[in-house]
C-alpha cells in the first residue's frame, strides 16, 4: 500500500513537515516493498488553494493514507471524498512515522486540525 507523508526533507530520516497543503517536500512510501519517492512541494508557494492542489497531487499517486502535522479545510476534502485516510498530529522522523503508522499508532483524523489559511508564509 502506498502512503505518503509529509516532509522537510528528501530522505526517511528527514522530520515530518507539519504542515500539509505547504510541506516541503511529499514521500511516497510503498509499505509492501519499502520503496519511497520524494517529491518537491511545488504547490506550497500558491496564495491560495495550496491544501487543493496539493491533495490533488496525492490523491494522483494512488496513495491510500496521509501522514502530516496539521491538515485544512480544504485540503481535508480533497483527501477524504477520494477515500484517503488523514492521520494528523504526526511528528518525528519520516522513518518514525512509518512505523508507527505501521504498529496503529496514529488514529484517523475525521475533521481538519487547522483553518485555511494555516502554513501561509507572513508577508
Amino acid at each position: 500500500m502506498k502512503i505518503c507523508i509529509t516532509s522537510e526533507g528528501k530522505t526517511l530520516d528527514s522530520k515530518v513537515d507539519p504542515r500539509f497543503g505547504r510541506c516541503q517536500n511529499f514521500i511516497f512510501f510503498d509499505t509492501d516493498t519499502g520503496n519511497f519517492e520524494a517529491e518537491a512541494n511545488t504547490n506550497s508557494q500558491f496564495q491560495g488553494g495550496a491544501g487543493i492542489q496539493s491533495g490533488q497531487l496525492v490523491v494522483s499517486k494512488g496513495v491510500k493514507a496521509v501522514l502530516t502535522g496539521n491538515v485544512g479545510p480544504n485540503a481535508h476534502q480533497v483527501l477524504s471524498t477520494a477515500g484517503v485516510s488523514i492521520f494528523t498530529g504526526v511528528s518525528g522522523t519520516v522513518k518514525e512515522a512509518i512505523d508507527g503508522y505501521k504498529h496503529g499508532k496514529y488514529k484517523p483524523a475525521d475533521a481538519p486540525s487547522v483553518g485555511s489559511k494555516f502554513g501561509m508564509p507572513n508577508k
